[in-house]
């Protein structure tokens, strides 16, 4: 692996979050460019949201923009409704029993609630990154490939390139590449979930959607997941669920606050934290109830 690596250098110089080819700088490497709009511009658009499970009311009424290239934090109580709003941004909560969604989500101006669009499709727009890493029963290497080849990548030499890029924008690569064929599941758990992110880029969504994705971490696997989500915000529309106050004060460029499955308030994370307008964003704020 690494002479193959070492024969393509002269040509194609790989790094952490760009590619330079030939003199001029491109960003994060994308051998498919379908979902790239012709500005690079990535949009979703939540209107009059609903979603019922069962005789529950989850999500009331939900209305969100959310904001390109930017990480957005939703933080509330448990139980208001935060990991539901993601499940529905890439259709996962499809797979839960007896629910009815109504509504619009619109990705780019299209309606991805509609029973008539293509799921996975729709669901390669949104890298998701779950609370606990869960890294698939194969090697680290074949766990970067699969979503690639499921999406028609069989060329083994561009697997290789887009296995290294991935890696490494996940800042993974300089530990792991002289073991790329050991299973995935000997990695520590802060290097599985660096793993699961790079699996999640490698198809080339749009989006990253993190549901406490640090909340299984140690402190200083945490702060390495924060630091790639700063990095990576200069691509991607990152969505990140967050119980921790500390962490959305630290990384947040957009805040929405939900409470009983309703967005109490949401804008930029300056207004959201030291001019909130609800009287209950204060009293969460001020950890009055969590």
């Amino acid at each position: 692996m690494t002479n193959f690596f070492a024969a393509i250098a002269p040509a194609t110089e790989l790094r952490t979050g760009h590619i330079v080819q030939k003199g001029k700088k491109i960003n994060f490497f994308r051998p498919d460019h379908k979902f790239v709009g012709k500005e690079g511009k990535s949009e979703i658009t939540v209107r009059n949201l609903n979603v019922y499970i069962k005789d529950n009311h989850i999500l009331k009424d939900v209305n969100l923009s959310v904001p390109d290239k930017k990480i957005t934090c939703i933080i509330g109580p448990s139980g208001c409704g935060k990991s539901t709003l993601l499940k529905t941004l890439n259709r996962l909560i499809d797979s839960v029993e007896g629910v009815k969604v109504s509504g619009q989500v619109l990705v780019d101006g299209e309606d991805i609630i509609d029973s008539g669009r293509e799921i996975t499709r729709i669901r390669r727009k949104m890298g998701l990154i779950s609370q606990k890493p869960c890294p698939l029963p194969m090697s680290i290497f074949d766990n970067i490939a699969y979503g690639c080849r499921i999406h028609g990548i069989r060329n083994r030499r561009k697997l290789r390139m887009i296995v290294k890029h991935y890696l490494d924008a996940a800042g993974l690569w300089d530990e792991v590449k002289d073991r790329l064929q050991s299973p995935a599941v000997r990695l520590s758990i802060g290097q599985q979930q660096r793993l699961c992110l790079a699996r999640s880029l490698a198809v080339e969504p749009q989006f990253i959607l993190a549901d406490e994705a640090t909340s299984a971490l140690d402190p200083i696997s945490s702060k390495t997941i924060e630091e790639l989500f700063v990095k990576l915000k200069q691509d991607y529309s990152i969505i990140m669920v967050t119980h921790t106050l500390r962490q959305a004060l630290r990384i947040a460029d957009h805040v929405v606050f939900m409470y009983l499955g309703e967005i109490i308030e949401s804008g930029s994370a300056e207004q959201v934290f030291n001019n909130p307008q609800n009287e209950l964003t204060k009293k969460y704020l001020a950890g009055v109830f969590s």
